[in-house]
């Protein structure tokens, strides 16, 4: 891969974490910060805090498992349907993938707590 590449591909995958990230602290500070008239958070938010951020890592965390899980598949069916190489190196053939989670899409909302 040429350094251009690698480089876009590189921000990509930062623009992709910064929007995950986002998404998650928004989500987590509506649902657990409720009174905005101190300056630091109360045991109880920080403590919400903390537990809805652990199950958002965890969920995606599954749902990234399942997708490194599905790529080899989806690149063998792809390969099948341009007519390209019956197999590409280094994936097993698997003309029919076993059914799994679908792909998740970037404008999804995130797991509700």
């Amino acid at each position: 891969m040429d350094p251009a590449a690698e480089h876009r591909q590189q921000l990509r995958s930062l623009r992709d974490f910064l929007l995950v990230y986002n998404r998650m602290t928004e989500l987590c500070f509506r649902h657990c910060v409720c009174n905005l008239n101190y300056r630091l958070l109360t045991g109880r938010e920080e403590s919400c805090l903390d537990s809805c951020a652990a199950r958002l890592v965890r969920a995606n965390h599954r749902l990234m498992g399942a997708y490194v899980g599905l790529v080899p598949a989806l690149l063998q069916r792809r390969a099948a349907e341009h007519g390209t190489a019956a197999q590409l190196p280094g994936l097993p053939a698997s003309p029919d993938p076993a059914p799994g989670p679908a792909e998740p899409s970037p404008d999804a909302p995130l797991p509700s707590t």
